[in-house]
């Protein structure tokens, strides 16, 4: 089964039409919450582009602003100065009424915690996005996401509810929700940090692979695997940029 995207009807170009230059571009992106007569800079002045393809890890200390970027790039939040494209779009500038229907089709999310519908089966927890975006037609979207459960290696888990599995196999579920939609930009938020060591290295083994097909990734970890790993590394301390730097594999 071909689990590439169709072409969208929002404004921001449709897969297979990329626009050209990077995936992601941040230009003095911030963020300052206010709140009992007091101000919090969580990022300043954040400067990043990310090519398509590319496998970017974001780390720094508890407080240093990385969850902050992330919210950022999946228009879970507006930067209070700066600009965000993902894609060609500008997120920065969405109206509130198109910015969750963008996100769910342009973006996936993997969370520490899985996020998992307690109530649906996996497979029912991997269609539950395209439901949401109407990105498939109802009739092909549980051959599509039995089709991702199957390219996760956990095929056999399809009709089960997620409190009858591993971690590991929760959080394959997760990736395959994530991808449901064949997302420009797959976000991670320390996709490992609730799995023990084996089911860890599994799941980075299998972004590798995603990577390696073209996925653009962009994580936010903790985990010095997972930073051994990406193409680059962006290190952040008090919600600014302090150090960037490729990897070198092999």
């Amino acid at each position: 089964m071909n689990l590439s995207a169709q072409p969208s009807t929002l404004s921001f170009p449709p897969a297979g039409s990329p626009s050209p230059g990077p995936l992601i571009r941040l230009a003095g992106a911030g963020k300052t919450y206010a709140g009992n007569g007091a101000t919090c800079t969580a990022l300043s002045g954040f400067s990043l582009q990310v090519a398509r393809g590319e496998f970017v890890a974001v780390t720094g200390q508890s407080g240093s602003g990385k969850s902050t970027v992330l919210n950022l790039l999946g228009g879970l939040d507006r930067p209070s100065t700066g600009e965000v494209w993902v894609d060609g779009q500008a997120v920065h500038a969405l109206p509130e009424r198109d910015l969750a229907r963008w996100r769910g089709r342009a973006v996936g999310i993997v969370f520490q915690f899985f996020q998992l519908m307690p109530s649906l089966t996996a497979v029912e927890n991997v269609m539950l996005p395209m439901d949401l975006a109407g990105c498939w037609p109802a009739r092909e979207r549980r051959g599509r996401a039995l089709a991702l459960l199957e390219r996760l290696d956990i095929p056999e888990q399809a009709d089960r509810l997620p409190g009858a599995m591993s971690g590991g196999q929760q959080q394959r579920v997760a990736v395959a929700r994530a991808l449901a939609n064949a997302p420009a930009l797959l976000l991670a938020d320390e996709p490992t940090g609730n799995l023990d060591t084996r089911n860890a290295a599994a799941l980075l083994d299998l972004l590798d692979e995603l990577v390696a097909d073209g996925q653009t990734l962009v994580m936010v970890t903790h985990d010095p695997a997972v930073l051994r790993r990406a193409h680059r590394t962006v290190t952040l301390v008090d919600g600014r940029m302090v150090d960037e730097r490729e990897v070198r594999h092999g």
